[in-house]
């Protein structure tokens, strides 16, 4: 008898597939299973991203420079802790952590040497960044003026997402409601300044890393986007406008199939979210995604390993239709990735792009039993778990109640298990092991870094109109306290060079702090 084989989503894999439930859908077409674009790859290829940012803006700087140099569609920037929790880089919280995760960003100078010879309307760029996403996009924004831009040309993508970061990442600052009404500003906001701007980017990446399945990831994530719909409805914003700037971030793992599937059936589960909810627009009804490659799955045990595995996960991102795709660094497991390292991660989606033909069609995998059988099984253990939240009340009652983290974190636990077991096999690290090896030359970062970042911050708080960024801090205060829209003004409070921390903490002062 065959032995029973069982996804981590606990799918199982039959020894062979014999029929198909292709329902004879075309590409570009509701519910979008099949990709967003009826030509997808054929018309135009997914936008190369890497992710980047460490140190100073100065260093990050170079770095983009280079990534953009060697074919780089995009920007992706990774910001430091004590930027994602609204601390400045000489608050006593920040100390041993300054650009150690990301760049250090503390105010609008920051942000105009980060960008230091690169034109905002010339580039597309993603910003890794939850909690204080209000003040990095008023940074963005103000920059943009300066340069001459036109804001209405201006693209790109803030993640935005604080309801993953309490089921799973953590790096939030404010209670659930206070922090739903910031997102909602910004929909708001921008769709009327910088309607280009993808306002959201609701991540399954995150609780991925945090041990979920994949049906945990996208359950978890469409449930979140439901979450963030419904509260600008309750705004009274229109879903056919909103909707197109919504856009997703999935997690691409090692199970191939299993990842192919799980991006099909996102697309045809949020086309029906969608239109459930009132969309009529094609393009509030399309789930726009970006992909990174698994952060969790890379081994420092024989890392140049992860090479092969970080490239089958981006093959299934492209054979899943992304529109988007970050590929980690191999040497990730042990520090930030080199410059070497980051050029063999965007060669390896060149390759895939230019080499491998399986951009020559649309949805490729289409009509196989396999991929359409799981696609289809995906979806019905993701629709489980989404019935499960509504009965809660919803996304934020379900992570108040600690619903979401618990079930990721038995997931992890089961993950880990087999691994410790043997019972699932991850290559140079239980099974196929060598007794000694050589680690390749890692990305350090000088602790000094923020004896720097606290120089530029005296410096500018002693150059700056501080009775100007007083007068703007308190017209956010009074914005903020009477539940208006606080994005102009916080525009213009680091436009006048109030800082990060500054604006983070007078919304600690008037929201309070999350305990979770």
């Amino acid at each position: 008898m065959d032995k029973k084989i069982l996804t981590d989503a606990g799918i199982e894999i039959k020894t062979v597939y014999t029929e198909s439930t292709n329902r004879n859908e075309m590409p570009g077409e509701f519910p979008y299973t099949r990709g967003v674009q009826p030509d997808m790859y054929r018309g135009k290829l997914w936008t190369m991203r890497q992710y980047a940012g460490f140190s100073t803006a100065e260093e990050s700087n170079k770095r983009y420079k280079y990534l953009l140099a060697n074919g780089t569609m995009g920007l992706s920037v990774a910001f430091d802790l004590p930027t994602q929790i609204g601390y400045d880089s000489d608050h006593l919280m920040a100390e041993g952590e300054v650009g150690k995760v990301g760049v250090a960003i503390d105010s609008l100078k920051d942000m105009e040497i980060l960008f230091d010879g690169i034109q905002l309307q010339d580039i597309t760029t993603s910003m890794t960044i939850n909690a204080t996403a209000s003040t990095l996009l008023s940074f963005y924004i103000a920059l943009a003026k300066k340069q001459g831009a036109d804001l209405k040309k201006i693209s790109g993508t803030i993640q935005n997402d604080i309801l993953k970061e309490y089921a799973a990442r953590g790096t939030y600052i404010y209670p659930p409601q206070p922090s739903m009404k910031l997102i909602t500003d910004i929909f708001e906001y921008c769709s009327k300044e910088v309607p280009k701007w993808n306002t959201i980017s609701i991540s399954g990446y995150h609780i991925r890393e945090a041990g979920s399945t994949a049906v945990q990831e996208i359950a978890f994530t469409l449930a979140n986007a439901k979450a963030y719909a419904q509260a600008a409805i309750e705004k009274g914003m229109d879903i056919n406008v909103f909707g197109q700037r919504l856009s997703f971030f999935f997690n691409a793992h090692n199970h191939f199939f299993e990842e192919v599937a799980k991006f099909r059936a996102a697309r045809r589960m949020w086309a029906q979210i969608a239109k459930d909810l009132g969309a009529t627009n094609p393009k509030a009804m399309m789930l726009r995604f970006h992909t990174q490659t698994g952060g969790s799955t890379l081994q420092a045990q024989q890392p140049e390993n992860n090479i092969v595995r970080v490239t089958l996960q981006a093959l299934s991102a492209v054979m899943g239709g992304t529109q988007s795709l970050h590929t980690n660094g191999f040497d990730e497991a042990l520090s930030l990735p080199t410059e070497a390292a980051a050029r063999t991660a965007l060669r390896t989606q060149q390759v895939i792009a230019y080499e491998s033909g399986v951009v020559d069609a649309v949805d490729p995998m289409a009509g196989s039993y396999m991929v359409e059988s799981l696609t289809d099984e995906i979806e019905q253990k993701a629709w489980a778990y989404i019935r499960q939240i509504d009965e809660m009340g919803g996304s934020v009652k379900a992570i108040e109640a600690g619903f979401m983290q618990r079930e990721i974190a038995d997931a992890s636990y089961r993950y880990q298990k087999a691994i410790e077991s043997g019972e699932k096999t991850i290559v140079g690290v239980n099974k196929f092991t060598i007794e000694s090896e050589v680690h390749p030359p890692s990305f350090k970062i000088d602790d000094n870094i923020r004896i720097g970042q606290i120089q530029k911050l005296n410096q500018l708080k002693q150059d700056r109109n501080s009775e100007l960024v007083k007068q703007h801090l308190e017209s956010l205060r009074s914005a903020a306290t009477d539940g208006r829209n606080v994005m102009p003004f916080i525009v213009d409070a680091v436009d006048a060079y109030a800082t990060l921390g500054e604006v983070a903490d007078l919304f600690r002062d008037i929201y309070g702090e999350y305990r979770a």
